[in-house]
C-alpha cells in the first residue's frame, strides 16, 4: 500500500484505544464487563457512580446508563450493541445522552485477550470525525477519563 492510500485509511486521527492487561482470567473479566450488576460497581472515571437503567445485552439490544459525577453532574449514556463475540469481543454504538450532545456518537470495540490467568483488554473509540474525538478528549477528559475507567475495573477484578 503506498503512502497516500495507505493514509487515506487511516483512521488513527478518530480514534482513543486504551489497553490494560488484568490479573485475572478472562471469564471474571468477561462476567465483570457483562453483567450490570457488576458494572454499576466500577464503571466511569474516579470520583462517578454509574446507575444502569437498562442492559440488554444481546446484539441490538439497548443499553442505558447514568453517570454521576462528583460535582453532582449527571452524564446520560445510550448505546446499542451491535456485535458480542464471547469471551472475546464486544461492539456497540454509543449515541451519547443529551440531545443534541457534542461529538458523542462513536463506536466502541472492546477485546478480551487471555493470555494465561490473565487478560488483556483493549478498549477502541472510533469517532465520526477527528474533530469530534478532540471535542470528547478535550471537554469530558475522555482518555483520562477511560484510563480511570480501566484502573476502576482492575481494582474490583481484585476485591472479587
Amino acid at each position: 500500500m503506498d503512502a497516500q492510500a495507505k493514509s487515506l485509511n487511516s483512521t488513527a486521527d478518530r480514534e482513543i484505544v486504551i489497553e490494560r492487561v488484568f490479573d485475572a482470567p478472562r471469564t471474571l473479566v468477561w462476567e465483570a464487563w457483562t453483567n450490570p450488576e457488576h458494572v454499576a460497581k466500577w464503571w466511569g472515571p474516579n470520583g462517578f457512580s454509574t446507575t444502569i437503567k437498562k442492559m440488554d445485552f444481546r446484539v441490538g439490544g439497548a443499553w442505558k446508563l447514568t453517570m454521576h459525577g462528583p460535582d453532582g453532574t449527571d452524564y446520560p449514556n445510550s448505546s446499542v450493541f451491535r456485535e458480542i463475540v464471547a469471551p472475546e469481543r464486544i461492539v456497540f454504538s454509543h449515541g451519547g445522552g443529551r440531545e443534541g450532545g457534542p461529538g458523542a456518537h462513536f463506536l466502541s470495540t472492546w477485546t478480551f485477550e487471555a493470555l494465561g490467568e490473565k487478560t488483556r483488554v483493549t478498549m477502541h473509540l472510533l469517532f465520526d470525525t477527528p474533530e469530534d474525538r478532540d471535542l470528547v478528549i478535550r471537554e469530558f477528559g475522555a482518555y483520562e477519563g477511560g484510563k480511570q475507567t480501566l484502573a476502576r475495573l482492575a481494582d474490583y477484578l481484585a476485591k472479587a
